[in-house]
């Protein structure tokens, strides 16, 4: 059988404060699977948990439940240096985001692959101008034709914004409250009132 692409497996991130006594501020849950390479569409108001499942599944985040396997392997045990090798986190204007080191690299395994398989788009800013959309959406199709998962998170304010996710994603994310659900399509995603109120005048009537 062949091994998945990505495996988020009852992923847990909770955020905590206080002291004796800790009290959980924010908990992002998730916990699906992804098979072969495609595009996936992440939608979800500020402050929901997009960017933190994209730093767990990077890397970047250590999860306090759960784990994150990129072709068969848990990126969270592998070397710092080399997890670019299975995922890239780009933020906003295509800038590579960083994370903090907390565990020695001879405590880590060697990337198993020399090329990232999970690429992830955080927001990116969509130039009107100039052909431009048209550029990365050719791009994100060249990714997933060389065997790459993409995820593009975008906060529509525009219709446009969803005209671009509906184009180019075959199954859609939906963070709310740290709850991630899944969609296969814009269609079923807007049948859930939470997205429909999330959209607001953006979404077509």
């Amino acid at each position: 059988m062949q091994t998945p692409l990505l495996q988020v497996q009852k992923l847990v991130k909770r955020y905590q404060r206080g002291w004796p006594r800790r009290t959980t501020t924010f908990e992002l849950q998730a916990d699906f699977e992804v098979d072969a390479p495609t595009v996936i569409g992440v939608l979800g108001a500020n402050g929901t948990g997009k960017t933190t499942l994209f730093e767990l599944i990077t890397g970047g985040n250590r999860p306090s439940e759960g784990c994150v396997h990129i072709l068969g392997q848990d990126i969270h045990r592998v070397r710092y240096s080399e997890r670019d090798r299975l995922a890239l986190h780009y933020h906003q204007s295509y800038q590579l985001r960083r994370f903090r080191r907390t565990r020695p690299a001879f405590m880590l395994e060697a990337a198993r692959t020399s090329q990232a398989a999970v690429h992830l788009f955080d927001e990116p800013q969509f130039n009107t101008q100039d052909g431009y959309i048209g550029f990365m959406l050719d791009f994100f199709r060249k990714l997933k034709a060389d065997g790459r998962l993409v995820f593009l998170c975008l906060h529509p304010t525009e219709r446009y914004h969803l005209d671009i996710l509906a184009e180019v994603c075959e199954r859609y994310l939906f963070v709310f409250r740290g709850a991630v659900s899944e969609a296969p399509d814009l269609a079923t995603l807007a049948q859930d009132g939470r997205v429909r109120e999330y959209l607001g005048n953006v979404l077509p009537q």
